[in-house]
C-alpha cells in the first residue's frame, strides 16, 4: 500500500428517508470525524438533497473521495428505485452529479448493502435488514453481495409487503406491540427462506425492538451505514 493510499480520506454519506448523515473515514474505514446529520429535505427531491450533502461535506474537513448509500436500487451510480424519497430520483445519475458538485470521485450503492458491508463477518449466508422509513435488505454469501435484493417490496403477510407491515408508517399506525409481533414473524419467515448463518438488523427503529432475538440475529449500530462505505473502494 502506498503512502497516498494510507492517507486517503473517504467522505461516507448515508441518505435516508428522514435524515442525511456524513462522516470522514481513513483508509481502513475508521472514523476521522464526528458524524454530522441534517433532516432529509421535504419534498426529498435530488437538488435539495444534493445541497444538504454539500453543506454537510463542507463541515467535515479534507477528503479525497466519496461513498454514498442510497435507499433504493442503484446501477452504475444511477438511481433505479426511490420508494421513500421522490419519483424524480428515477434514472438520476447521482454518482456523476455528486462528483461534479463536490469535485471528488464518487461511488454509490444501496444503503442496506453498505450497512451490510460494515457489519458482516464475511463467511456463510448473511442477511442484513434495515428498519427505518422503509425496510431495506442485503444478502451476502461468503462476503459476496447478491446485488439489488429488494425484500421490502415482496409479499409478507395479509396481502402486504414487508415494508407495508414493518416500515415506519406501520409502526406509527399499529404501535410497538403489534409491530414487534410482526417482526418476530418476519425473522422466522426470512430464516426459513434463506437458512441464514446470521441475520443483522440495523436502522433507527431497532430501538423499538423489545423481544429476545434468536441467537443468530444481531442488532448492529446505525453507524455501520457509514462505516461500510469504505468497502466501495476495495477493488
Amino acid at each position: 500500500m502506498t503512502q497516498q493510499d494510507r492517507s486517503t480520506r473517504t467522505l461516507a454519506v448515508d441518505i435516508g428517508g428522514s435524515g442525511i448523515k456524513v462522516m470522514v473515514l481513513d483508509h481502513e474505514g475508521q472514523p476521522q470525524t464526528e458524524r454530522s446529520r441534517l433532516e432529509t429535505p421535504q419534498p426529498p427531491k435530488p437538488e435539495p438533497v444534493l445541497e444538504a450533502i454539500a453543506s454537510l461535506a463542507s463541515g467535515q474537513g479534507e477528503f479525497d473521495r466519496v461513498s454514498v448509500g442510497f435507499p433504493g436500487v442503484v446501477r452504475l451510480g444511477v438511481i433505479k428505485t426511490a420508494v421513500n424519497l421522490d419519483p424524480s430520483w428515477i434514472e438520476f445519475d447521482l454518482e456523476t452529479t455528486l462528483k461534479d458538485r463536490l469535485g471528488k470521485p464518487v461511488r454509490v450503492a444501496n444503503d442496506a448493502d453498505i450497512q451490510g458491508l460494515g457489519a458482516i463477518a464475511g463467511t456463510g449466508v448473511e442477511l442484513v435488514i434495515t428498519l427505518g422509513t422503509g425496510f431495506g435488505s442485503a444478502l451476502f454469501v461468503d462476503g459476496i453481495l447478491v446485488p439489488n435484493l429488494e425484500l421490502g417490496h415482496h409479499p409478507f403477510r395479509k396481502g402486504e409487503t414487508y415494508e407495508q407491515q414493518l416500515g415506519r408508517s406501520a409502526l406509527d399506525a399499529v404501535g410497538s406491540k403489534r409491530w414487534n409481533r410482526r417482526l418476530e414473524k418476519a425473522l422466522t419467515s426470512l430464516q426459513n427462506l434463506f437458512n441464514c448463518d446470521r441475520i443483522y438488523i440495523g436502522g433507527g427503529n431497532t430501538k423499538k425492538i423489545v423481544f429476545d432475538l434468536p441467537p443468530q440475529v444481531k442488532i448492529v449500530p446505525n453507524v455501520s451505514g457509514l462505516l461500510g462505505g469504505i468497502a466501495l473502494w476495495r477493488d
